[in-house]
């Protein structure tokens, strides 16, 4: 282990193998460290957006991937309806995949390794020292005691509880809407579905009504990933038990899956989403992924945001103050689309209306504009009227907001 570095990752994930990586590839001196050994797991959807794919394409990770599953779109479900939305096409591919993160943050992480980044496995971060504001070291928890590495530069990526983070400052407000879900694996003769599944109509025990939604995303492995998720606030936390939730929609989907044998590797998590967190940049020292709440609030995904802010952290490796800097940047670059769909997120959480949203599954039009802002495909570039509706929602989301997103 060597005892400094230029720049020091802390997390391992997508967002932290990408920063590893592209700072690597610059040339620059990178030890990246993570608390567990690889191969591991993370409760994760496992699904990959068309915009995942294109970060995945810059990291030269494109042909690996286009030989694990793909497919065409969203199979949207509910109230006796279903419709199928085909990925747009347009700046991003036209087709999404999903890959189980043991082997998705494995291939990323390999990725950096060979881009020039040092591995650190097994190595928890614990604390740092911080010099007038200025991150310098950080103490790792190894086999042989606590060590010190110091860094020019810190990138803190240790998901969405970020230890390190709250060390730091880091401050996650549940005032916003926030995810719960939980997800298992599933042996399935189906496992190459060309169709990604999500259920708008999940309802409990006793038949009635709940909040939430269900997933099945094909895996192409002979398992399929199985899922259900809610939305939550501090004032409406979620009352759905989710792991019985999830057995009973895992039941309710056998016979249409033909599963063989019960769920596999059943875990939750709680995720923070569209930037709802705070203290996420010092002097020297910046967070990104999920420590940065860099997650759609409209479908919990993270991963494709991960994968660009460790890329566009990699590229401020040379300004002298990220205090301001970075959550500006985040905010410039998610800021209006976060704001929007964490508000439009939140009002689910209210009392009915789930229930009175039904009808818009039954608009193939609708179907496929919820698709293109769930994915957050709209694009600067895009002038079409639901991208110039979403950039103005956006600004007049955001000047309603007490708390803007990362701030």
């Amino acid at each position: 282990m060597a005892s400094n570095t230029e720049v020091l990752v802390v997390g391992a994930g997508p967002a932290g193998a990408s920063a590893a990586a592209w700072a690597a590839r610059q040339g620059r001196s990178v030890i990246l460290a993570d608390a567990a050994r690889f191969p591991r797991d993370k409760a994760c959807g496992d699904g990959l957006t068309p915009r995942a794919i294109a970060e995945l394409d810059r990291l030269g990770l494109g042909d690996w991937l286009r030989s694990r599953t793909l497919n065409k779109g969203v199979r949207i479900r509910g109230f006796g309806r279903e419709r199928l939305a085909p990925w747009p096409s347009g700046v991003y591919p036209a087709f999404g995949s999903a890959v189980p993160r043991t082997e998705l943050d494995n291939r990323v992480r390999l990725a950096a390794v060979a881009s020039g980044a040092e591995m650190i496995e097994g190595t928890p971060a614990v604390d740092a020292t911080i010099d007038e504001g200025r991150v310098t070291s950080v103490t790792f928890d190894t086999d042989d005691g606590p060590r010190r590495i110091g860094c020019r530069t810190l990138i803190v990526a240790d998901g969405v509880r970020s230890p390190l983070g709250r060390r730091l400052g880091r401050v996650w407000h549940r005032t916003t809407v926030y995810g719960v879900a939980a997800r298992a694996y599933m042996k399935t003769p189906r496992s190459e579905d060309p169709w990604i599944t999500v259920q708008f109509e999940m309802r409990d025990q006793n038949r009635s009504l709940l909040p939430g939604y269900g997933w099945v995303f094909p895996l192409g492995t002979g398992e399929v990933n199985v899922g259900v998720g809610s939305l939550a606030t501090a004032k409406r936390p979620s009352r759905m038990a989710l792991r019985p939730l999830l057995e009973r929609y895992a039941e309710d989907l056998r016979p249409e899956w033909d599963f063989d044998g019960g769920v596999r590797a059943l875990t939750s998590a709680l995720i923070p989403m569209g930037g709802a967190v705070s203290g996420i940049a010092g002097r020297n020292w910046a967070l990104i992924g999920d420590a940065a709440g860099c997650v759609n609030p409209l479908d919990g995904e993270g991963i494709d945001y991960g994968l660009e802010s460790g890329r566009l952290a990699a590229e401020l490796l040379d300004e002298p103050d990220l205090t301001d800097t970075w959550p500006a940047i985040l905010r410039a670059r998610y800021g209006l689309a976060f704001s929007l769909a964490r508000r439009v997120a939140g009002i689910a959480t209210a009392p009915g209306v789930w229930h009175a949203g039904r009808p818009t599954i039954h608009f193939q039009r609708m179907v496929d504009v919820m698709l293109r802002l769930m994915g957050n495909l709209v694009t600067d570039e895009d002038r079409d009227v639901v991208a110039r509706l979403w950039r103005a929602g956006g600004r007049a989301s955001i000047r309603l907001d007490s708390r803007p997103p990362f701030s």
